[in-house]
């Protein structure tokens, strides 16, 4: 016992983090994270520009999501070896580089490529998290992950909006450089505000990959966490690459203006983030949760009955924005809950734990993609909410199994 309070002691940096050094963790992870789900929008732009095939076009918006695939297994776990600024600072300049590169690329293959690097790049995310939340006063973990949980939730939400709007303005080139410009200033200010953080671990980079399964294994609140992530993950994607599909169709009939609008109003989820992570600090982890999950299927079933009016006004979309805002809020309040039971496992293996963590929900989250085209073509709109509604009650079994 009294070793492991030493080790923590050890790990966590003489400073304590204050409300401004928040913020800026909070909004670094949601500018970085804009460059992972924004090709989803541009990719429309993207293909025919550079002489891509229908077929190919969805690889753009793949590139990305595999490159941060790649990342969170192979670069995160490298924060329990390597000193966590220089790794930040490092990571973030790879990906200002690789944005800037991607702004210019001449092919369709070229871009894949950088677009690659890009993603493993802004990976980064998951090494600032547990840097934050390694700097949190006693008892406030889930305070600190929360507030900077949010920003990266407002990130993923705005990132499709904001893309959209840039590259109807000025061309989906401009969009790249204009992260590119981002993520130069934001490894400017992190490397003037990071406190130093040396890890734990002494150890092999070969040894520290190959102790992944070993600690999925060892830690049941992992393996529970992740897997809850993961289906509502899934359900979230589900929604948001199918709402756009709905949302141009009767009796909405929304140009890409107003979609991006529609993801704006969604945004607002991601509000009430903070208060999750206070709940758990405050030990009410597992009803929250479970509130959590019940919320989403409520959510679905609203956007269920939203999809079906058939007549104009303004309430089938009210109905749909508010069902879009309980969806966020439910899966955000089980990312920030799962992400704080995770971050207090084990102090030495923070970075290999979130990595885990953020790798396995992203699983769920590209099967929600993939599910969400095939439900679309197979029964519509109804089809679409009852697959996400049923990743919902999945993630309750496991909160009833847990």
């Amino acid at each position: 016992m009294h070793g492991t309070h030493n080790a923590q002691l050890a790990e966590r940096p003489a400073e304590t983090i204050t409300r401004s050094q928040t913020l800026l963790f909070a909004a670094s992870v949601g500018i970085i994270v804009t460059n992972l789900f924004a090709p989803q929008t541009l990719v429309g732009l993207i293909g025919p520009s550079l002489g891509a095939a229908a077929s190919e076009s969805g690889l753009v918006s793949m590139a990305t999501l595999l490159g941060y695939a790649a990342g969170l297994f192979f670069l995160v776990p490298l924060s329990d070896l390597v000193e966590n600024r220089v790794l930040v600072l490092r990571m973030l300049g790879a990906a200002a580089l690789a944005a800037a590169i991607a702004s210019f690329a001449p092919s369709a293959t070229s871009l894949l490529a950088v677009l690659f690097v890009l993603g493993a790049a802004c990976s980064c995310i998951q090494v600032l998290v547990p840097v934050a939340a390694s700097m949190a006063p006693p008892g406030q973990d889930g305070r600190v992950i929360g507030d900077v949980m949010s920003g990266l939730m407002v990130g993923i939400l705005l990132s499709r909006p904001l893309a959209s709007l840039a590259a109807d303005a000025f061309g989906w080139r401009a969009f790249y450089g204009i992260s590119a410009a981002a993520l130069a200033l934001l490894a400017i200010l992190l490397g003037l505000a990071l406190p130093r953080r040396r890890p734990l671990a002494h150890t092999s980079y070969a040894t520290l990959i190959a102790s992944l399964l070993e600690l999925l294994r060892q830690e049941p609140v992992l393996r529970r966490r992740a897997l809850t992530a993961s289906l509502v993950m899934a359900a979230f994607s589900v929604f948001w690459t199918a709402v756009a599909l709905r949302l141009s169709a009767a009796p909405f009939e929304l140009g890409q203006r107003g979609i991006a609008l529609f993801a704006l109003a969604g945004a607002g989820g991601a509000a009430v983030t903070p208060i999750f992570g206070r709940a758990g600090d405050r030990g009410f982890t597992r009803p929250v949760t479970i509130a959590c999950h019940l919320g989403l299927i409520a959510a679905l079933g609203l956007a269920t009955w939203a999809g079906a009016a058939t007549g104009g006004g303004w309430l089938p979309l009210l109905l749909m924005g508010a069902s879009a805002v309980l969806l966020d809020i439910g899966v955000t309040g089980d990312q920030t809950l799962g992400r704080r039971a995770v971050n207090l496992l084990q102090p030495k293996a923070r970075g290999r734990l979130n990595g885990l963590f953020v790798g396995i929900f992203f699983i769920g989250g590209a099967v929600g993609s993939l599910l969400a085209g095939v439900t679309w073509a197979w029964g519509g709109w109804n089809a679409v909410c009852a697959a996400g509604a049923v990743f919902g009650v999945a993630a309750l079994v496991v909160d009833w199994v847990g």
